[in-house]
């Protein structure tokens, strides 16, 4: 385990490193709005407080060895726990959101008690992290942040993004599972907000920025559905908020 001699250097800025507990190194990117929401979310439910450093990774900050001794892929979202000794970092949205989970939710409010569903709730988190992010960053990317446009990219992480859509559709709308719509991935019945839907959500509210049509969403109205079902939380709302935007 690493000490904290290892974990911070002179050049860790002090809110960092003198920060009393949970402390959120994020930008208001996907992947840093699933950890923002969450811990909103554990503030509503059991008063939980972090601090938060706003990054800027155009600045390429996070490729600095101060942050690179917290998360060596330099990638924000960057959970520490400084309540632990030695301090304990956290890398990948998907891993934060389960350690929360594990040591900040103790009535498994965003997750199961039940093996199952808790099982369940890992594939669909799994399903996301290892292919709808991807495939949709890869649109961001080519349809955005490229030098140039290359329509093989551009027409196969689209159709992929979709196709991924698609499968959160077909999860949804219960079509194969007896025809009762979901409101939620993960969970008996019709399911239950948790982690699963955190992980996910998201990404999927912004199809539009990712440059997709109505028309193309039109063919996914569960999902369309679950997102403005998520998008109503006030949790949710300031987890994407102001507090995260830099100024």
């Amino acid at each position: 385990m690493t000490s904290k001699e290892n974990l911070y250097i002179s050049s860790t800025p002090d809110e960092v490193k003198n920060a009393p507990g949970l402390h959120l190194l994020t930008q208001n990117t996907p992947n840093g709005q699933a950890t923002q929401i969450l811990l909103e979310e554990l503030a509503v439910k059991y008063g939980t407080k972090w601090t938060t450093t706003l990054i800027n990774i155009s600045t390429n900050v996070q490729k600095e060895e101060w942050f690179l001794r917290l998360n060596a892929n330099g990638r924000i979202p960057t959970l520490v726990d400084n309540s632990k000794n030695p301090p304990y970092p956290v890398i990948e949205t998907s891993a934060q959101l389960l350690y929360l989970l594990k040591e900040y939710d103790a009535e498994d409010t965003f997750g199961f008690k039940d093996e199952l569903e808790r099982n369940e709730a890992l594939q669909w988190m799994f399903f996301w992290h290892g292919g709808g992010a991807p495939y949709q960053g890869q649109v961001n990317h080519f349809t955005r942040a490229a030098p140039e446009k290359i329509p093989y990219a551009i027409t196969r992480y689209k159709n992929e993004t979709l196709r991924v859509y698609g499968v959160l559709e077909i999860r949804l709308s219960g079509i194969y599972t007896g025809g009762q719509p979901r409101d939620y991935l993960a969970g008996a019945g019709k399911g239950k907000y948790s982690v699963a839907d955190i992980k996910t959500w998201p990404w999927v509210k912004g199809w539009e920025r990712s440059g997709f049509a109505k028309e193309d969403m039109d063919k996914f109205p569960h999902v369309l559905k679950w997102i403005d079902r998520i998008a109503a939380r006030e949790a949710v709302q300031k987890g994407i908020g102001e507090k995260y935007v830099q100024s």
